[in-house]
């Protein structure tokens, strides 16, 4: 398995991605796992121009079989809003402790949980949901989220 970048190489993607952005539409960054963690560290450490809201698919609170919040802590240096959605069996992020994490962002941090939902949003057939069913659900509530965000802000 090839190894992800370090950090400073991730940074500079998104700060890179960011930048080639262009036009008058709002812009969320985020990102899925990995990318998500890297979005958050790269705005805590110098805000991303023209980035309105940060949105995360499976943050990755903490090494599987190792619950710990250590890669939330930059979180506090994020001030604007942030979403994360979450599975419920996520290895990466215990229940209890992602939602705890989103309590004390307060109302920057918003989280909804997918039931039965594993790191990659897998889900299991007895759920009575598809894969793409729940990638489906996701998209609406983050879709949602961002409508209810671009409304109640001006650029």
């Amino acid at each position: 398995m090839k190894r992800v970048d370090r950090p400073p190489t991730a940074h500079a993607a998104v700060r890179a991605a960011v930048a080639a952005a262009t036009g008058t539409l709002p812009l969320f960054a985020g990102g899925k796992s990995f990318g998500a963690r890297m979005t958050s560290q790269t705005h805590a450490h110098g805000r991303l121009p023209s980035v309105r809201d940060l949105v995360f698919f499976g943050y990755p609170l903490h090494p599987a079989g190792k619950p710990s919040t250590d890669r939330a802590e930059h979180l506090s240096d994020v001030h604007i809003p942030m979403l994360f959605l979450q599975g419920t069996k996520d290895a990466l992020a215990d229940r209890s402790l992602i939602r705890g994490v989103v309590n004390e962002l307060g109302d920057r941090a918003t989280l909804v949980t997918i039931p039965d939902a594993e790191h990659s949003f897998h889900v299991p057939a007895r759920s009575g949901r598809t894969d793409n069913q729940v990638l489906e659900d996701m998209l609406d509530a983050a879709a949602e989220w961002m409508r209810r965000f671009i409304a109640g802000r001006t650029a």
